[in-house]
């Protein structure tokens, strides 16, 4: 499992996003993401941790990696919405 912390994913567009973003690297990834602590856990088939948060980066967010990722578990991803 890998884990990373993305303080400027504020809403349901930056989820969409990153989340396209992770698939484009590993389609087969698993995704799991917790808007409103902005963690993101991910279980790759085939990218390592650089090219998942390379792939964050370029969708324009800066992801922190987290080395427990068990302090990062999404406990429930509704979050809201900045753009309203």
């Amino acid at each position: 499992m890998i884990a990373f912390e993305v303080n400027d994913m504020t809403c349901g567009h930056c989820v969409s996003t990153i989340t396209k973003a992770l698939k484009a690297v590993d389609p087969a990834a698993r995704i799991q993401i917790d808007l409103a602590t902005h963690c993101i856990q991910i279980e790759p088939t085939e990218a390592d941790a650089d090219e998942l948060g390379d792939a964050i980066k370029e969708a324009g967010y800066t992801p922190v990696a987290v080395t427990d990722a068990a302090a990062c578990a999404p406990a429930n991803s509704s979050g809201s919405c900045c753009c309203r």
